[in-house]
């Protein structure tokens, strides 16, 4: 069952307050807000209390009043209609403050203009890894708007005047539909504030930031794009892989593992990517790995081709598995990996000072990044 429902705006070339179209729901009682078990990832979980606390703004009331958990979890997708009801109301105020604030400011007549929008890439994890920019950005905004690959340590930095408000996706649940995303980012805008829309890794490499850009622009709202190191760079320099080497790959091609309508072959042809001296870069492919690796050896690339697969790369709970390309999908599996997990594909993998110098030391699973690594 998708709600859609539309947060009252001003528009940007009357003036006029609007209010746009809202789609009617029957909203199916839920009982409380579900709460997952404390988990290690760095990354904010669709219902962890993590992410409760840190958007307690919206969600004050019920986190005082219902802080257990459901004894029999609900449909997810009545828990997310129950979800976004309860965050209206607050959005609404929030939006009606600022629209005030920003009358006060420019005497009434409202000539002040719409806000900044800005797509801010957060890098794959590490806080460390985010540029000067973004931090500035970050810590100067009015609301932010965050998907669930975005580390819970650089949220930690934001702002204390800030609200944040949570838009991630995950297999079988999305907490915002793309097009509550974009109503979303141009109500604040219009209203004058200064919205920030972070994304894992880089906003404009399999993020969805280009369909926001061209969104907003259309709506005459000017966007700031604030690049982040693509989960590609930053995880394969953590590992030592270089992406081209002379000598050993001329090219590097990233590629979205992702399948059509839940399938499980890759979106791409894999035989225009079944190059030995390219190295591959393979975003969200856990679950169309194996029918990925079978088509690339069918189209001629080595059995052993070296690869690795990364678990949430670049932070303290990153996990890899090194294999050569015939056994990777059954390491992956045997191993247990989960998303977010990123596959590099190529003889530069082989560079690494991780990789094995034998066929029999094969798969490797390294469990941390410190320097004490152990190796299984």
């Amino acid at each position: 069952m998708a709600l859609v429902s539309r947060i009252p705006s001003i528009s940007s070339s009357s003036g006029a307050t609007q209010l746009r179209k809202i789609k009617s729901f029957v909203l199916k009682p839920v009982s409380c807000i579900i709460y997952a078990s404390q988990s290690s990832s760095p990354f904010t979980e669709k219902h962890s209390i993590e992410r409760y606390q840190r958007d307690n703004w919206i969600y004050k009331n019920e986190l005082e009043e219902k802080s257990g958990s459901c004894p029999i979890l609900p449909d997810p997708s009545y828990v997310r209609d129950y979800d976004i009801a309860l965050q209206l109301p607050e959005l609404k105020k929030m939006l009606q403050v600022l629209k005030e604030k920003r009358g006060s400011e420019g005497g009434g007549s409202d000539k002040r203009g719409p806000g900044n929008v800005y797509l801010v890439g957060t890098g794959p994890g590490d806080p460390e890894l985010l540029t000067l920019k973004a931090l500035r950005v970050i810590q100067n905004a009015d609301l932010l708007l965050y998907d669930r690959l975005v580390s819970n340590e650089v949220l930690d930095l934001v702002g204390p005047d800030a609200r944040l408000l949570y838009v991630g996706k995950t297999a079988g649940y999305h907490s915002r539909t793309q097009e509550e995303i974009h109503e979303l980012l141009l109500s604040f805008a219009e209203a004058g504030a200064n919205v920030v829309r972070l994304k894992g890794g880089d906003p404009l490499v399999f993020g969805r930031g280009g369909e926001e850009m061209d969104f907003l622009q259309q709506q005459r709202i000017q966007v700031k794009v604030i690049p982040g190191i693509t989960a590609a760079s930053g995880i394969s320099a953590e590992l030592g892989i270089p992406l081209t080497h002379r000598g050993v790959a001329n090219s590097v091609r990233f590629l979205t593992g992702h399948s059509r309508k839940g399938g499980t072959d890759p979106l791409f042809v894999a035989e225009n990517a079944a190059d030995p001296d390219c190295t591959l870069v393979v975003y969200m492919g856990l679950s169309t790995l194996p029918s990925l690796a079978s088509k690339l050896i069918h189209h001629g690339l080595p059995t052993d081709t070296p690869a690795v697969a990364i678990e949430r790369g670049t932070t303290p709970q990153q996990r890899m598995v090194f294999a050569e390309l015939k056994n990777l999908a059954g390491d992956i599996a045997s191993n247990q990996l989960v998303s977010p997990t990123l596959i590099i594909i190529g003889k530069v993998v082989a560079l690494s000072p991780l990789w094995p110098h034998s066929a029999e030391e094969n798969p490797i699973l390294v469990e941390t990044r410190s320097s004490t690594n152990t190796v299984q």
